[in-house]
């Protein structure tokens, strides 16, 4: 609800009519400072008195300048507010931020400020103006704050009602009497700003209550507390904070990637976003329509392979937050087939809500029903697609949420449960007419077939849109021959002979015509007329050709391996971390530089970008795998797998130890732990996260274990009896310790398909054991590893035996432990109260658990938490979780 003033027929005086807040009409919103006994009140108003105080001057110019814009309505907070009805006033404060940024104006009313012309000349008069806005009373109040932030557009006006100027025009001067950053006085999104900076511009503010000054914030953040008058302002500003911590945490476990990252890393490797090769995409009328048409929700941008589809959407991304600012919301997200973070299902709605939260806080009590009683598993286990599509449908049903754009880009490169997304888009594209999707990808049947069912769509063919295309390329071509002519010194000669080569050639193609140039960027000026023809039209032609010259190469074979290695992993991997995947001789490992060099011979295939190795183009990749899979897995693809895995373990085996980081408390949590520099684990972090992924891949491709490597004694038994619990503490360094459980089960898996390891596949099963048991514990203080997780492990446990030598020597009470792990194969976290009922589904896949004081908490298929006792919390008796507690706090002193 929102009561708003219109002035009555005689013009004379004003009346407040009631809106809900969807069917809000355009209004104007005043700012101002108050004065004391000066200000007219709700019940004033309605009485119609008041009219001598000189707060109604200030309603009846802000009546005047909205009549004056064309907007029928506007709010003052003084009179628009019933302050005496706490609950109102409550449910006020928490929306005020809300209604001033869907004010249509605002407007600053400066009482401090006169124009009123004094003597001398008018170049003092205006100085004398200036002085008086710096110093406007306006810009210390706390309140005042989110009144200069929240709305698009603001105009400062004097106390005679001049105005002079807005919030653009007078950013600069803002800027320098604030201290607050120009990019946020431009309508930059407050999610860009950390806490702490969003903290400091209240520094130099005041307010009158002191609890106000952490009040005024909860727009700012999007929170909302209870307001408590007389708690005073650190307790005030402890609760926010606590809210914005639990905030952060939810966002912090949903984050997968940062699609905003992404975007600029794209951008950076593809050699910029040129404005002039996607413009064209404004004026087309299939986009134009689906932009103004409420009824066109969705648009699908379909093209083959190199024709420009992602640096499309970049433009696209670009040109809509131009015009959107903060009067919308705008997420999108890239996926990529060789990034095992952002090629499935769960992870594109995870980087949409994780965009649309970060510029909407309040909708994350969408994702807090059920992160509060499953934490972070809610997001990652086998129910993942389930909750986070449940949390989408009702984000974008929310009556809260703005005006939103979605983007989805290269949707043939989503490899893990397409059909279920396609199905998703297909049914939400027409479930709220505030949302507009555009989504893009390849012209493959199985995804035009999937959005047949989808309502309200336009389809954009890049091919039937070749003109546009194609001069969108040349001019592409253009600007990279003349980057070229600069960097290499052509001659005007050479120069027109590459540019009309490359125009010839391309076939409507970006990506042709930046893999040919970065060639050309290899090869020296005198001999590049003689070189061009090396260049054949087509992708396919290019990539044998490309493939060809590498043969060429002294480092030929090494390069092979480099780009073998590169097909088959499970994300872009870092330099350091390329340096163990990969037999290199020791003076190129231990050179970066040297590593680099041999990535610039690999044919133009791989591109670097801030320290990470990717492919050009996932057609790149594709071609290696289909095309000249022969040359470059020679003895096939589980070879590579077993290759990765080999070398993993020998890296994991020479670098991990105990305590890596330094961290030297066993109850150091890890929300506070800084990586080092150098970092020990630089060089490890993929090897410790997917090395038995590699294992498990070799073995399903070549059946067979002919080095022996399962067998008792191999190295998969020597690793485990040797490092587990220092790759634990890594995993949990790592923040991958639920992919550690879900590589242990996939481990035990395997060797019970063998019949050769018995003793081995008894040990992986209490390693297993070991991880699910004390998981939490671990996960959130890495050395946990070795202090409460050996001491509350049974005696006979294999794991405890083998690193016995870890325990906590200065412990002289040892808790009374079985010698066998128990019936409880996890802990079921959550609950605040005894469990008081425990249910299973018929089929044993689903367990519900139910607490006097907290909602039931339900696991299902792929959970580790899976078949657990329902014991309440830790597991294990009170005296033992008293005892365990001071394990982990005793070493914090």
């Amino acid at each position: 609800m929102m009561r708003l003033l219109k002035r009555k027929p005689d013009r004379n005086d004003f009346e407040l009519v009631t809106f809900g807040t969807d069917d809000l009409p355009p209004y104007a919103i005043l700012s101002h400072t108050w004065t004391e006994g000066q200000e007219v009140t709700y019940d004033e108003l309605r009485a119609g008195v008041g009219k001598g105080k000189t707060g109604y001057a200030k309603i009846r110019f802000c009546g005047e300048r909205a009549a004056h814009d064309g907007l029928q309505y506007f709010w003052v907070d003084t009179c628009c507010i019933n302050k005496s009805n706490r609950g109102e006033l409550r449910e006020a404060i928490a929306s005020m931020f809300r209604w001033y940024r869907r004010a249509a104006k605002c407007y600053v009313y400066l009482s401090d400020v006169s124009q009123r012309r004094r003597e001398g000349s008018n170049k003092h008069t205006a100085s004398t103006q200036e002085q008086a806005f710096r110093k406007s009373r306006w810009f210390t109040r706390g309140w005042t704050l989110q009144e200069l932030l929240a709305p698009m557009s603001v105009e400062f006006f004097s106390k005679e009602g001049s105005r002079l100027g807005d919030k653009q025009h007078l950013k600069q001067q803002i800027h320098e009497i604030t201290g607050l950053p120009l990019p946020v006085l431009q309508g930059g999104h407050l999610y860009q700003f950390s806490v702490n900076e969003r903290m400091s511009w209240t520094e130099t503010r005041r307010t009158t209550l002191e609890e106000d000054l952490a009040y005024s914030l909860l727009g700012i953040f999007d929170v909302n507390i209870p307001l408590h008058y007389g708690e005073g302002k650190v307790n005030a500003f402890a609760r926010l904070r606590q809210e914005i911590d639990k905030l952060d945490k939810c966002i912090q476990d949903l984050h997968i990637t940062n699609p905003l990252s992404d975007k600029k890393r794209i951008e950076g490797t593809k050699g910029g976003l040129l404005e002039d090769s996607y413009r064209w995409i404004l004026d087309n009328l299939d986009f134009q329509t689906w932009r103004s048409d409420q009824q066109s929700r969705l648009l699908w941008v379909k093209g083959d392979p190199g024709k420009g589809k992602t640096m499309l959407l970049c433009g696209i991304i670009n040109e809509l937050h131009k015009s959107i600012a903060q009067t919308a919301l705008l997420a999108y997200f890239f996926c990529q087939a060789t990034d095992l973070r952002i090629n499935s299902a769960t992870s594109v709605l995870r980087g949409l809500i994780y965009m649309l939260v970060s510029q909407q806080p309040s909708l994350i009590s969408h994702i807090q029903k059920k992160y509060d009683r499953a934490g972070k598993t809610v997001f990652d286990d086998a129910n993942a697609w389930v909750a986070l599509s449940e949390i989408f449908t009702d984000i974008i049903q929310d009556p809260t949420l703005s005006t939103t754009y979605l983007l989805i880009d290269a949707l043939d490169e989503c490899l893990v449960d397409l059909p279920k997304l396609l199905r998703f888009i297909s049914q939400q594209s027409t479930a709220s007419s505030r949302v507009k999707w555009i989504i893009s990808s390849r012209n493959w049947p199985d995804i035009e077939d999937q959005l047949e069912r989808a309502g309200h769509k336009i389809k954009l063919s890049l091919e039937l849109n070749a003109d546009s295309i194609s001069t969108a390329v040349s001019t592409y071509i253009q600007h990279k021959v003349l980057e070229l002519a600069q960097i290499k010194k052509y001659s005007a000669k050479t120069q027109t002979a590459v540019l009309e080569y490359l125009s010839r050639n391309s076939n409507n193609t970006f990506l042709w015509a930046a893999l040919v140039c970065q060639n050309l960027d290899q090869i020296r000026p005198l001999d590049t007329l003689e070189r061009l023809n090396e260049f054949p039209p087509g992708l396919d032609s290019l990539y044998h050709q490309m493939l060809q010259q590498l043969r060429l190469s002294y480092r030929a074979d090494l390069c092979k391996c480099i780009l073998a290695t590169m097909a088959v992993v499970y994300r872009p991997v870092t330099l350091h971390e390329l340096k163990c995947l990969v037999d290199m001789p020791d003076h190129i490992a231990d050179d970066l530089e040297s590593v680099m060099e041999i990535i610039r011979l690999c044919g133009s295939f791989l591109t670097v970008r801030n320290g990470a190795v990717y492919f050009v183009h996932q057609s790149a990749k594709d071609f290696l795998l289909e095309e000249a899979s022969d040359e470059i897995f020679p003895t096939g693809l589980a070879e590579v797998h077993y290759s990765i895995m080999s070398r993993s373990l020998r890296t994991l085996s020479l670098t991990l130890q105990r305590d890596m980081y330094s961290l030297r408390a066993l109850g150091y949590p890890i929300d506070k732990v800084k990586q080092p520099d150098p970092d020990p684990l630089a060089k490890s972090r993929y090897a410790c996260v997917f090395w038995i992924d590699h294992l498990s891949d070799w073995f399903s491709l070549s059946c067979a274990d002919p080095y022996g490597d399962l067998q008792a004694g191999g190295t998969v038994e020597v690793f485990i009896k040797e490092k587990y619990l220092y790759w634990l503490e890594a995993l949990s360094l790592c923040k991958s310790m639920s992919e550690g459980v879900v590589l242990i089960e996939k481990l035990e898996a395997l060797l019970q398909v063998r019949a050769d390891a018995p003793e081995l596949l008894k040990l992986i099963h209490d390693a297993r054991r070991f991880i699910l048991y004390h998981k939490v514990a671990i996960e959130n203080n890495p050395l946990q590893a070795y202090a409460s997780t050996l001491m509350f492990s049974p005696t006979r446990s294999l794991i405890r035996k083998l690193f016995r030598h870890e325990e906590p020597t200065w412990v002289t009470i040892r808790p009374a432990i079985g010698d066998k792990w128990s019936a409880c194969l996890a802990t079921l976290e959550g609950h605040s109260d005894g469990v008081c009922s425990v249910a299973f589904s018929h089929d044993g896949t689903r367990l519900a658990s139910a607490s006097a004081r907290s909602p039931s908490h339900t696991t299902g298929p792929g959970s580790h938490r899976r078949r657990g006792t329902g014991r309440s919390r830790s597991g294990t008796p009170a005296a033992a979780r008293v005892y365990k507690r001071y394990i982990l706090a005793h070493h914090s002193l």
